[in-house]
């Protein structure tokens, strides 16, 4: 097989795995930092958070031989 080639690979989509994971703090804590909102003027707001709150991870992925969880 010449370098410019691509390999046939039988049942490649069975190969594929999607992943992602999540935090869930059990506090209530929500997580905004993809969340921007934009105003005219300064809502004069402090929130203060704990600086390492109790949390959930929870790790999930999808492929064709089923569903994999993990949770820490």
């Amino acid at each position: 097989m010449g370098p410019n080639e691509i390999a046939v690979v039988p049942d490649f989509h069975k190969r594929i795995l999607f992943s992602d994971e999540a935090h869930f703090w059990l506090n209530g804590y929500v997580n905004k930092q993809n969340c921007r909102i934009w105003s005219e003027a300064n809502p004069q707001v402090y929130v203060e958070t704990p600086l390492h709150p109790e949390k959930l991870t929870v790790w999930c992925a999808l492929w064709a031989g089923g569903i994999l969880l993990q949770k820490r």
